[in-house]
């Protein structure tokens, strides 16, 4: 079952504790599944939910680990910096040893010290920016994500070898996320003597990006690149199509939302997104698509597999731990591989993967996808 927290519960100060000791038992490990759950960025906290609720049952119903039943707490942070904190105080308080998440960088960046210096495992499937990690000398912190900084390059490196565009526009939401791969996107696009003429932020939740419009048209940029959330490059579409901009845009995975066509119309149809591989092509990940599909889940959005891969890594480091702990967990998963739906995974020192596959795909007016080729 889930058990769900959000950020007028925690300010409000409700008796969460009680709610939390009449579900979970002495035979329950619990996970708390933290991202958002209300606000814009919704549907990225229900794809981490879709994954790790399907890891959960899939594992309890092949007996759990160590004779125990996992339990997932939903705890809502909204993708705000300020309730990261808040909310990973509440796991502490709460004695949950696990998290999956958070989902935005912006909050996991806010959240991570809490976890680590109070003992608890966090694992993020979806937060890609280098600061999560970088200098950070953190024991208890780990991804089942690449970063930005592998990210941006592979973006870069497709519009260079690929799009071959006469002149790039960079923008983005002046977020951790957004800033930061737009960043690594402009860099490695001068390395590659591509011409940047325009790198500039927006203002995230505006609903009016007429004036960006007319410097991208001014500026000369055959190809805008956003990095940002779907609710802004949505807009961005719509009002560029609009006012004539002839220009291909590109985005990272926060932009490969679903509900970006609603907002884009059909100046959606054929943007260029980078996400994740899609592993739901795997014939070894046939039994776990068909897991997620039974219930009526999606395995192939931007992070229910990376969502489910952090369940099963917290599983395998509690069986190679050889009980319930979190400092061992953590230790264990430094030192080994995991076998999961988005590869054999393993952690460099940082807590980072050694190695993630972006792909770039092409998104489509009706909502679907496909790998560009």
């Amino acid at each position: 079952m889930n058990v769900r927290f959000t950020p007028m519960a925690a300010a409000l100060g409700l008796a969460a504790g009680m709610m939390l000791s009449s579900v979970a038992h002495a035979d329950t490990i619990r996970i708390a599944i933290a991202g958002p759950f209300t606000g814009a960025l919704t549907q990225y906290g229900d794809m981490v939910k879709e994954g790790v609720d399907t890891a959960i049952e899939t594992i309890n119903a092949g007996g759990g680990v160590l004779g125990n039943k996992l339990e997932a707490v939903v705890i809502d942070d909204g993708c705000e910096p300020k309730q990261g904190p808040v909310v990973a105080n509440r796991v502490v308080n709460e004695k949950i040893h696990y998290v999956v998440g958070h989902v935005c960088s912006g909050a996991t960046i806010a959240a991570t010290p809490v976890y680590n210096n109070e003992g608890v495992v966090m694992i993020s499937p979806s937060a890609t920016s280098p600061l999560v990690t970088d200098g950070k000398n953190y024991d208890m912190i780990f991804r089942t994500i690449g970063r930005d900084d592998q990210q941006g390059p592979a973006a870069a490196e497709f519009i260079a070898q690929k799009v071959k565009p006469k002149a790039v526009a960079v923008l983005h939401d002046k977020q951790s996320y957004g800033q930061g791969i737009a960043t690594a996107v402009k860099a490695d696009l001068e390395k590659a003597g591509i011409k940047v003429v325009l790198f500039e932020g927006i203002n995230a939740g505006d609903s009016d990006y007429s004036a960006v419009i007319t410097k991208l048209k001014s500026s000369g940029a055959d190809f805008v690149y956003y990095g940002g959330y779907h609710p802004e490059m949505g807009l961005l579409l719509r009002q560029g199509a609009e006012q004539g901009l002839q220009a291909k845009f590109m985005g990272p995975e926060g932009v490969g939302n679903p509900d970006i066509n609603a907002i884009a119309g059909p100046a959606v149809e054929g943007m260029l997104v980078t996400l994740p591989a899609d592993f739901t092509t795997d014939p070894a990940n046939a039994s776990v698509v068909k897991a997620f599909k039974d219930k009526n889940r999606n395995p192939g959005g931007a992070f229910q597999l990376t969502a489910y891969s952090a369940v099963e890594a917290i599983a395998a480091g509690i069986k190679g731990a050889g009980k319930d702990d979190p400092a061992k967990v953590a230790a264990w998963l430094h030192s080994n591989s995991v076998k999961t739906p988005i590869g054999d995974i393993a952690w460099n020192k940082q807590g980072d993967l050694k190695s993630f596959k972006f792909d770039v795909f092409t998104w489509h007016a009706d909502g679907s996808k496909s790998v560009f080729k």
